[in-house]
């Protein structure tokens, strides 16, 4: 039998060998649909971890004074969270596990009242919680951050960041919310001795 030129033989298996194994173009597009299913997953996660909003919206507040004026009364801390809506991290606020019989919590920023002792419950999601505020204390306004709405509660004098209110979550209380606080936002002024970690809070 008479056999092909070496050179055709050569010539067949080079063409069909790259065929077989030269990847398509388009397979590296296939990386990308991964990468930007994942992407999503950082700004939820973070959504949890304070607001994205523009600082005081700026709205405006009976206690204007300028981030300079704010710095020189407040912590770094007291700043980040108040005035550039912070968020301290769950469980090591001075307020979560604090229960008073009486008294009244005050904004840290220009001292309003904000809440009674006996609007303090016990939710356990790591920060303080309150079913209601002092009337006229406490502004909400709409938070569209990290692609979910919320909503922010503010104090009503100078506009400092409280944290958000949720309402709706089964909780069994008067009003069936919860004041979502920063201990770092609130001061407390006791009418009497305070009952630390577990007392039983008083009824509205």
């Amino acid at each position: 039998m008479r056999l092909p030129p070496f050179s055709n033989l050569f010539r067949t298996f080079n063409f069909s060998h790259f065929a077989r194994v030269r990847p398509s173009i388009h397979q590296p597009s296939l990386r990308n649909p991964t990468a930007l299913k994942s992407m999503p997953l950082i700004p939820f996660i973070s959504s949890f971890f304070g607001s994205s909003s523009s600082p005081q919206q700026k709205m405006s507040y009976p206690d204007e004074r300028s981030p300079d004026e704010w710095r020189a009364v407040l912590t770094k801390e007291q700043f980040r969270i108040l005035r550039e809506k912070g968020t301290e991290p769950a469980g090591s606020g001075k307020y979560d596990k604090f229960f008073s019989q009486s008294g009244v919590y005050t904004c840290a920023g220009c001292n309003t009242p904000l809440y009674k002792a006996n609007h303090k419950f016990k939710s356990g999601c790591g920060w303080p919680a309150y079913f209601d505020s002092i009337p006229g204390a406490v502004t909400r306004h709409v938070d569209n951050s990290w692609g979910m709405s919320r909503t922010e509660i503010c104090c009503a004098n100078c506009g400092g960041h409280l944290g958000h209110v949720f309402k709706g979550e089964g909780y069994p209380t008067p009003t069936d919310e919860r004041h979502c606080v920063n201990s770092v936002s609130l001061n407390f002024s006791p009418e009497d001795k305070p009952v630390q970690d577990g007392a039983k809070e008083s009824k509205a």
